[in-house]
């Protein structure tokens, strides 16, 4: 009984401080909630870069894929056959049209030389007699001695040796020819790759592989594509007056390598295909670009942009600006009165450059946000700064303010340190 009425203040006691205990938590919990809470009316506006909506006149560019491709290109072949004794040009230089590449063995084909020569020479003196025969039948024939058998005899022998006499000299410059192409000449002017045959190889006139190959690289072509289907909205364009067009002679064609740096000359437009690639949907066009530093070689991917209209009086904006909501329709953040960003949803055009053009939702004198519009939400206030490009926005962000800690981020007191 002692013992019981001993315990029994222990559990009193207990029962008594749960109340408080929880009186206290909540105290916290309601002190922590202020604290967020102030925390969050404490936080400033965020700042955006912000351009005003006007109308320009902005040229249709278009960023193509395309390829290298040389004005000129010649296999260097051989026009006889025999065993390559000598290569006499430098791999990857650059040759002149006639300069001897290869040298063929050409004894065999000076004999023949000499064996037509000969076969000339006999085909001539064959010649003479048959004249000879001929003018003394003839002789005979005015003085009745012989018979007109006999001289027509003759003068078909001299007809006969005449045309010994031309196959004779036809055989001799088809041998002089031979030896001649036993030197490999450069049919063109370019520059010659690397030397697919070794000296000792047998080359034959009907061979599959070439000698070498020789590109003519200045100028070069750019052949690139684009999609019938945006051809055929540019020309249904350009039939309703939306946009205007631009003489062939005025377009402007620039090329850009893979990191994105541009090409130091301009080029010019010459044809596109008049059919569509079956299998890719796709017209071939073709740029012509100066190449005096042979900076461009046949095979090297490219990007190329071209002009192909212009619209007067448009309106462009950023492609950064443009968000898309759930559904997939464009959107951009617009300021109001008082600095309060709401979005609003636009109809957009073609992709000219890094820029959308706008056809509806934007009118001159609006302003939107272009960069910033991450750290806002509808309705929310913001601090606008003019939009500069790429430099501006790394300056403006530098500008800003960081953003205060949260409360549960917030340092804390040291403890080393007493009240």
């Amino acid at each position: 009984m002692r013992n019981s009425s001993r315990k029994a203040p222990a559990w009193f006691a207990m029962a008594l401080s749960a109340p408080a205990a929880v009186a206290g938590l909540s105290a916290v919990a309601v002190s922590g909630f202020t604290t967020v809470a102030s925390a969050q009316h404490a936080m400033p506006p965020a700042v955006v870069q912000v351009m005003t909506i006007s109308r320009e006149a902005v040229p249709l560019t278009r960023d193509l894929p395309g390829r290298i491709a040389a004005v000129r290109t010649a296999e260097v072949r051989p026009r006889v056959s025999g065993i390559l004794q000598e290569r006499v040009f430098r791999q990857g230089s650059i040759v002149k049209e006639g300069d001897v590449l290869y040298r063929i063995d050409p004894t065999l084909f000076r004999v023949a030389v000499a064996s037509a020569k000969a076969n000339l020479e006999r085909a001539k003196a064959a010649r003479v007699l048959a004249q000879q025969k001929a003018d003394r039948q003839k002789e005979l024939q005015r003085r009745n001695v012989s018979s007109a058998q006999e001289y027509d005899v003759a003068v078909a022998t001299l007809a006969q040796a005449e045309a010994d006499v031309a196959a004779a000299q036809a055989g001799l410059e088809q041998a002089t020819v031979n030896l001649d192409y036993t030197e490999v000449r450069a049919p063109i002017t370019g520059r010659i790759g690397r030397a697919l045959v070794t000296e000792g190889a047998l080359v034959t006139t009907g061979e599959v592989r070439p000698l070498a190959v020789i590109q003519q690289l200045d100028p070069v072509y750019a052949d690139f594509t684009q999609s019938s289907t945006e051809v055929r909205r540019l020309r249904q364009d350009l039939a309703a007056g939306n946009i205007a067009k631009v003489a062939p002679d005025a377009a402007a064609v620039q090329l850009l390598f893979d990191d994105g740096e541009s090409y130091a000359y301009k080029g010019k437009l010459l044809f596109s295909e008049a059919s569509v690639d079956a299998t890719t949907g796709q017209i071939t066009l073709r740029a012509e670009f100066p190449n005096p530093k042979n900076e461009l070689l046949p095979g090297l991917y490219v990007r190329v942009r071209i002009e192909q209209g212009r619209v007067d009086e448009a309106i462009a904006i950023p492609q950064q600006a443009v968000m898309r909501d759930a559904s997939g329709a464009a959107q951009v953040y617009v300021i109001g009165e008082g600095d309060v960003a709401q979005t609003r949803q636009i109809e957009l055009g073609q992709v000219t450059g890094d820029r959308w053009l706008v056809r509806g939702g934007l009118q001159p004198g609006d302003r939107i946000i272009v960069e910033g519009f991450q750290k806002i939400i509808p309705g929310g206030k913001v601090v606008p700064k003019p939009w500069g490009g790429p430099v501006g926005a790394k300056s403006a962000a530098a500008e800003q303010p960081s953003s205060p800690p949260r409360p549960d981020q917030a340092p804390r007191p040291d403890a080393s340190k007493k009240n």
